[in-house]
């Protein structure tokens, strides 16, 4: 469905020959939550889809959100106006406010704080207007805990039944999480995040299609196109799949703004670039077989191989 928007834009995830799961979070130097690309009008419009189709997939929260959710739609609708004024524009007069999208010709005028002024709860109504997809995670009793969602492009997880989970449970199935410490770790370092410095870090896969909507609910749709990679098909078929996830502790409600911008490159243009070519084939070779069963590879792993192993081959021949 989408490609990146070009070698230049895209967030290649890796830095070392090896791969292991780790926190791999960084300071934000530029702290916007959102980013708008060229496929920003297919992808508004796939999302507005999924969450017309399929409204309890695609979007969930717990009445004691609604608080939050506001303080998450000024948040990204100041960065929107602020970073691409061309795009967007955000008009106060007092709690009078009225938010234009320029890029889809559509404006909102509504009552900060009264949900009755808007089509929809505030974090489903923004959700509508970036590409990003947003966690909303409430903290209490020393814990995180995921209380509200817009989910429409997730990688393989269902955001119904993580409702209402805390973080451990949430990561529960990554193999060694928890026997390695990382689980407690992590959740610690977010606990500590603080308003006005946000951080990000890059999550990556490798897809058999280029599919945004990954659902857990919809494995059955797209889950088969791991059986049908091949060494001839694989450059065109399978795809880097890259999310770039932000985190922002809300000053008001002390939660956490998770938001999830996923970019896919197809192999064929990876290779294209040779430093990259040649660290991902060693990184696929290397990967541990936890990792690349968690990360559902083990069906069409050697296929990749075999493509990338002729790509390096005939770069190292010229």
């Amino acid at each position: 469905m989408k490609q990146s928007d070009g070698l230049d834009s895209f967030p290649y995830p890796f830095k070392e020959d090896v791969y292991r799961y780790s926190n791999n979070s960084v300071p934000m130097n530029h702290p916007i939550s959102i980013e708008i690309t060229q496929s920003y009008p297919e992808e508004i419009e796939l999302k507005r889809e999924l969450l017309t189709a399929h409204p309890e997939r695609c979007f969930q929260s717990l009445s004691h959100t609604i608080k939050g959710q506001w303080e998450i739609l000024d948040l990204v609708m100041e960065h929107l106006g602020t970073y691409y004024p061309d795009k967007f524009g955000l008009d106060k007069k007092g709690d009078n406010w009225t938010f234009t999208n320029h890029l889809l010709q559509e404006k909102q005028s509504f009552i900060f704080g009264d949900e009755s002024t808007l089509p929809c709860e505030p974090l489903n109504y923004i959700g509508r207007h970036v590409q990003e997809d947003l966690i909303f995670m409430m903290q209490r009793d020393g814990d995180l805990f995921l209380d509200a969602g817009q989910l429409c492009f997730p990688a393989n997880w269902s955001l119904a039944f993580d409702l209402g989970m805390n973080f451990k449970e949430i990561h529960q199935p990554i193999p060694g999480f928890k026997d390695e410490g990382l689980d407690d770790r992590i959740l610690q370092f977010l606990l500590k995040l603080e308003p006005g410095n946000p951080w990000w870090r890059k999550n990556w896969s490798l897809m058999a299609g280029n599919r945004l909507d990954t659902s857990l609910e919809t494995f059955d749709v797209w889950g088969n196109g791991r059986k049908q990679v091949t060494k001839e098909n694989a450059g065109e078929f399978v795809h880097l799949r890259v999310e770039v996830q932000k985190l922002f502790r809300l000053p008001r409600t002390g939660g956490i703004l998770f938001t999830i911008h996923t970019h896919l490159l197809p192999l064929e243009k990876l290779a294209a670039k040779p430093e990259w070519l040649n660290q991902f084939y060693q990184i696929l070779q290397e990967l541990p077989p936890y990792i690349v069963e968690y990360k559902g590879l083990s069906l069409f792993r050697g296929a990749v191989l075999e493509y990338l192993r002729e790509k390096v081959e005939s770069r190292e021949a010229l």
